[in-house]
């Protein structure tokens, strides 16, 4: 089975998702948390679990004609034989599938953290938890390089592969003395520092937000110094792992810790961000109803939510808008309809005007704000 992680591009293909001839879109979360379902029989039940809710809501679904509820049979098939075949469970804590025949989407993706098992069939992909797990992750690579050989690895906080080597012919050191061993080292340094430009040359091919470094401490100083300014700017720590002969799941689980510290730092620097703009400079708003006034505005530069937040709001069908109450649109006076949880429809906004968007996780700032808030672009 395919998969792949959660990043930005995929967020923001997915929300725009919208099947033709009225069609819809299933969308399957399972969680696989270690602690849960550690065991193929417990997994198992929680698939079977989550299928019988689909085919229940599938069945609840009288607005479909025939050959919508054809394709909904199909897709509910595609996703049954996904989730009772082999999961990923290798360093994944959840997976979520996404299938819709009327737009041509059927879409497995690995899930860094796990999530409320559930199912929803809707005109679009239920993207909501996806952002909620992204919130603010990245694309990492870990470079692992010695004097000789390097190896690249890139992916997520689930899943690393190896994308690259390195191997360049550079001499031992020499034993002889006197000025034919100094000129004789001179020349295997001048190896490593080559080695080291061809390396950084292999990396800055790879596209990658954060990177880690793993390297013996006395090449430090000149793999920074072979690295271009962009991808130093992109080093976010170090990793203690042997570079040769680590596999991609030793490298990983030396890299998590680093991963999560990155993740906390930058919460905690897009919240002061907020804070800041909430301020004099009102280059930030809090709360629900501000913040859905800036999503409609297209003014949100970075959108963040407490984590599990749920909020009824109101949706125009014909434009988009979104607000806390109302009947009539104010944009285009068009009748509003109900939506039990608004939060879906302000993150799809966000990714449709290229918003970052936060699942605040690890501090309380945001519950004293009405538990959202956004930075704005002007």
């Amino acid at each position: 089975m395919q998969t792949r992680g959660i990043d930005r591009e995929t967020l923001r293909r997915l929300s725009s998702v919208r099947p033709a001839d009225e069609g819809v879109v299933v969308s399957a979360y399972l969680s696989l948390a270690p602690s849960e379902f550690a065991t193929p029989p417990a997994r198992a039940t929680a698939a079977r679990s989550l299928l019988d809710d689909a085919h229940r809501r599938a069945q609840a679904r009288d607005d479909l004609g025939h050959g919508q509820r054809e394709a909904l049979k199909a897709d509910l098939a595609r996703v049954r034989e996904t989730l009772e075949g082999d999961l990923p469970t290798q360093g994944a804590h959840g997976v979520a599938v996404f299938a819709s025949s009327g737009a041509d989407l059927f879409e497995v993706l690995r899930l860094p953290r796990a999530v409320d098992s559930r199912v929803t069939i809707d005109g679009a992909p239920y993207v909501e938890p996806l952002a909620a797990l992204h919130g603010g992750e990245r694309t990492w690579a870990v470079l692992l390089v010695n004097r000789r050989s390097a190896r690249i690895f890139t992916g997520d906080a689930t899943h690393l592969e190896e994308v690259d080597c390195v191997e360049d012919d550079v001499h031992g050191q020499h034993r002889r003395g006197g000025t034919e061993q100094a000129r004789r080292q001179r020349n295997v340094e001048h190896q490593v520092d080559q080695h080291l430009r061809n390396t950084a040359a292999a990396l800055a091919r790879r596209s990658f937000d954060r990177l880690l470094l793993g390297n013996p401490n006395e090449l430090t100083g000149r793999l920074e110094d072979a690295l271009d300014t962009p991808t130093r700017e992109r080093v976010a720590g170090r990793v203690d792992v042997d570079v040769e002969h680590a596999n991609a799941d030793a490298v990983l689980e030396a890299a998590r810790p680093a991963m999560e510290a990155d993740d906390e730092r930058r919460e905690r620097a897009a919240l002061n961000r907020l804070e800041q703009g909430v301020g004099a400079q009102r280059r930030g708003v809090a709360g629900l109803a501000d913040t859905l006034e800036a999503l409609n505005e297209q003014r949100v530069e970075t959108l963040l939510i407490n984590d599990g937040l749920r909020a009824a709001g109101v949706r125009c069908p014909a434009c988009g808008w979104l607000g806390t109450e109302g009947t009539r649109c104010p944009a285009d006076g068009s009748g509003l309809e109900a939506r039990e949880d608004v939060m879906e429809d302000a993150t799809e906004r966000a990714l449709a005007q290229s918003a970052e968007i936060f699942v605040v996780r690890r501090f309380e700032d945001l519950r004293p704000l009405g538990g959202i808030g956004a930075v704005l672009r002007f």
